[in-house]
């Protein structure tokens, strides 16, 4: 039996918060940094919900792999595959709901490095929801073939491409983390 292929390991989302003491221009000040902070707050929950699904998203695909390279029959598996992408699915609603607040905090009169790290990571999150939808994709291929007998090569394609856009959403994951550490009077982690 040919094995099915072994999929990437996301990296953890960064999530960050805003000390309320430091002073963000006009709006009142600390008013737009205590929005600031509870939008950010908001957004770290929807990403704490996303990586606890994705995590068991990952577990029950990599059950359902090694069941597949074991056994005689994988038609059974079709149904834990099924089970991956429903729950990465939600996994991903969930990392489409932190999008909203972070775009409030990008209306917010706050300081310019507080907005650039928010835009960065809104892009990271929107890479990362891109490449998610592809990995979906991925799924949807294995529900039909286990094996991927018939889809192997559309099934590469799909993984290359997830790869490329987990890739860019590290990078930006990490630009924010790097812009993070240069102003820790404005941003410091949770």
């Amino acid at each position: 039996m040919v094995p099915i292929l072994a999929r990437l390991v996301l990296f953890v989302v960064i999530a960050l918060s805003l000390p309320l003491s430091a002073g963000c221009s006009g709006l009142g000040g600390g008013d737009a940094n205590k929005q600031a902070n509870d939008y950010v707050t908001e957004a770290n929950d929807d990403i704490d919900k996303h990586n606890r699904l994705f995590e068991e998203a990952r577990a029950t695909y990599t059950e359902a792999k090694e069941a597949v390279e074991n056994a005689d029959d994988p038609s059974g598996e079709a149904e834990r595959f099924t089970q991956t992408r429903e729950t990465m699915e939600e996994a991903q609603a969930r990392l489409q709901e932190a999008r909203g607040p972070l775009a409030e905090v990008r209306n917010l009169n706050t300081d310019t490095e507080v907005k650039e790290y928010v835009g960065i990571l809104a892009e990271a999150v929107d890479t990362q929801i891109a490449a998610e939808s592809r990995e979906i994709n991925f799924y949807q291929i294995l529900e039909e073939d286990p094996t991927l007998e018939d889809n192997r090569e559309e099934a590469l394609g799909i993984l290359e491409q997830v790869g490329d856009f987990y890739q860019r959403a590290e990078e930006d994951y990490q630009r924010a983390q790097e812009l993070a550490d240069a102003n820790p009077e404005l941003i410091r982690e949770s």
